[in-house]
């Protein structure tokens, strides 16, 4: 039985060309390319969000990764949302607030301009990555056929065990199993279901390998062999790890951001929509904490609270201000070291294989 989880993530690395079950979570908005060589020269798997990238960004970013280490990758997009319902009353009110925590919000920073879906796919199609993976919903038949075609694997995020098992009836080879406590963005196909349906990753790993007969990749609140050998113990394949890597030498997350996560219990972090009008799991900083107020205006829908939020996320950023920054954080994050990814990787699953009863690798 102990050699089980091993077997079933050695027959996941052969299959995708990787010496270690572990992939980097995608992290759009964060400049990933240091971060992604390196996970990938160490056996991992590589990753770039692409959400805010143009076409062209995504070609010149696949042409970087590979001249920087030869490893897989995998390229991440946001299936479509439906279009946001507007009302500028209330957009007047959220450019109030938001203002409170960095310059004033011009009035038109709701006009947020998402990329094409289709160009940036057809990009990712031309890149030749090991892996597309989607978020907050499925490809279309036309897309999933085309990716197949050209030897593409998808996996889709899952949230709750029916998104996995839509999944797989929409043609996807592999599951993202992502659980509540991940940092970031919640994957839920609809946006009204992300904090309805919060699910633990130990209670999901076992409900969508019980539903599913695809290889499922654990995502959510995984930083070291513990949360690796737990993962692969409930049936996982494979892990996915986002915060656990934003202390890394090779990341580029902000000081002030890197160092709270670094004192950041469980309890620390909040879901909250006050960055981009979709649910993500934050640092409970000032601006997040004084959202929950009841006087404070709910956000926007996404995409337009992305663009109302802008101004302050970028003037927190360049000030090193924590208080009005996008710093998302996974519950797991006191445990994000601050090493060489390589490292981080060697001793996360060296860790994972020593509780799984495996050989020493020495």
């Amino acid at each position: 039985m102990r050699a089980a989880p091993l077997e079933r993530a050695e027959a996941f690395c052969r299959r995708f060309g990787l010496r270690s079950p572990i992939a980097l979570a995608p992290m759009a908005g964060l400049d990933t390319l240091k971060l992604s060589a390196a996970v990938s020269g160490a056996g991992g798997l590589g990753a770039l969000g692409a959400l805010t990238l143009s076409p062209a960004a995504i070609g010149d970013w696949a042409k970087a990764a590979r001249a920087l280490a030869p490893g897989p990758f995998q390229i991440n997009l946001w299936t479509p949302d439906p279009p946001p319902v507007r009302d500028q009353d209330h957009e007047t009110r959220v450019r109030a607030f938001l203002a409170r925590w960095g310059p004033k919000v011009p009035d038109s920073a709701g006009e947020a301009r998402l990329q094409d879906f289709d160009a940036q796919a057809q990009a990712i199609l031309e890149a030749r990555c090991r892996v597309v993976s989607t978020i907050m919903g499925l490809l279309s038949p036309q897309w999933v056929e085309r990716f197949r075609d050209a030897g593409l694997s998808w996996w889709a995020t899952a949230t709750t065990a029916g998104e996995a098992r839509a999944a797989q009836a929409a043609g996807a080879e592999a599951i993202i199993a992502q659980g509540a406590e991940a940092g970031g963005h919640r994957g839920a196909f609809l946006a009204a279901d992300a904090e309805r349906t919060q699910t633990g990753l130990m209670a999901l790993i076992p409900a969508i390998t019980d539903a599913v007969d695809l290889p499922v990749i654990a995502a959510g609140g995984i930083a070291d062999g513990r949360g690796v050998a737990a993962a692969l113990s409930l049936g996982a394949s494979a892990v996915q790890v986002g915060t656990g890597f934003l202390r890394a030498h090779e990341a580029v997350a902000p000081p002030a951001w890197a160092e709270a996560l670094s004192t950041a219990w469980p309890e620390d972090t909040r879901l909250t929509r006050g960055f981009s009008g979709r649910a993500g799991r934050a640092l409970a900083t000032a601006y997040v904490r004084a959202l929950e107020a009841p006087e404070a205006p709910a956000p926007a829908p996404y995409p337009v609270q992305r663009g109302l939020s802008r101004t302050m996320r970028e003037a927190a950023q360049a000030n090193n201000d924590l208080d009005g920054m996008q710093a998302w954080a996974g519950q797991s994050a006191r445990l994000a070291r601050a090493a060489p990814a390589a490292e981080i990787m060697v001793r996360m699953w060296g860790e994972a294989r020593a509780l799984l009863g495996a050989p020493s690798l020495a």
